[in-house]
């Protein structure tokens, strides 16, 4: 008998802004999207959750912000973490090594990430699962942290990217030399996330597709990426977006930035993967290939 097959497809950045809040809710009502990540502490956070709670069908959880972005806490509060307006770095490279080496900032990442896991319970919407802004989540510090959190704040799933390199580069072999290096770095971060969240009873897909393709997940990458997908659990997630997104930081604004150059400009990268969200022929290769289209409350829900 052929194995059960199931599809997430996440859309990141709830809330960055209004017009990412309204490609998240048109990819749902008209396209393929099962489910979003909020960030709290966003321009239009307060407008994405009145929209979330309007569409109980679209499974929110919380896309952790500890990078490009603003903190919860007030900044003399976590003064280490960042600046004096309570922005963070908008450098990934060296916020993560401040973030393993410099002591003061272990005890103020535990306050900002419990403050932003608060205030996503203040909205009174359930948690689906937890992910982070540009993937700091998996910073080994921080996912202790999360997993430390896990029981108190019900945290059921955490996304771990994993994706096939190969897999990624029979579809598109654009910036070459960024895939291999992300694909090298994640990897060691996904088998120690793994073990970990394993240990502590917390649930992960079995792949996570959007990585190494930040910032191109159009029509043309889905129909040529899910026909060669092994896996039965995966999730596909990328940021959609509609005019007056707002342009600062997002997935795939940083990686422009890594890569040097525009990939097609950011909002007309996000105006391309909220077309392919809302792709019959994206939604006909799913279903073709034996995905049925789910959210993260699947994970947790118990098997029999």
């Amino acid at each position: 008998m052929q194995a059960k097959r199931f599809a997430i497809i996440n859309g990141d950045d709830f809330g960055f802004s209004q017009g990412v809040n309204q490609a998240i809710i048109k990819a749902h009502k008209q396209g393929i999207l099962t489910s979003t990540s909020l960030m709290v502490s966003a321009d239009a956070a307060k407008e994405a959750v009145t929209l979330a709670t309007a569409h109980p069908t679209l499974a929110v959880g919380l896309h952790l912000v500890l990078i490009c972005g603003r903190s919860v806490l007030p900044p003399e509060q976590i003064p280490h973490l960042v600046d004096k307006q309570g922005n963070f770095s908008n450098s990934p490279f060296f916020a993560g090594l401040r973030y393993q080496f410099v002591k003061e900032t272990r005890q103020e990442l535990r306050q900002e990430i419990r403050a932003q896991l608060e205030k996503y319970r203040s909205t009174g919407l359930s948690l689906s699962h937890v992910d982070g802004h540009l993937h700091m989540h998996m910073h080994p510090v921080i996912l202790r942290i999360l997993v430390d959190l896990a029981p108190e704040f019900d945290i059921k799933v955490i996304r771990l990217p994993s994706e096939e390199l190969g897999l990624t580069l029979r579809v598109n072999r654009s910036h070459l030399l960024t895939k291999l290096v992300w694909s090298a770095v994640f990897g060691r971060l996904r088998r120690y996330g793994e073990k970990m969240l394993k240990s502590q009873g917390i649930s992960f897909t079995e792949r996570v597709y959007g990585l190494l393709q930040t910032g191109g997940i159009t029509e043309e990458y889905l129909l040529g990426l899910i026909p060669q997908i092994q896996a039965n659990l995966v999730e596909i997630y990328s940021h959609p977006a509609m005019p007056k997104a707002g342009n600062s930081c997002r997935g795939y604004a940083n990686a422009n930035a890594i890569h040097g150059e525009p990939l097609n400009g950011e909002l007309e990268a996000g105006e391309a993967e909220l077309a392919a969200l809302l792709s019959d022929q994206v939604r006909e290769v799913l279903l073709s290939n034996g995905f049925e289209i789910t959210n993260h409350h699947f994970l947790s829900q118990p098997t029999s």
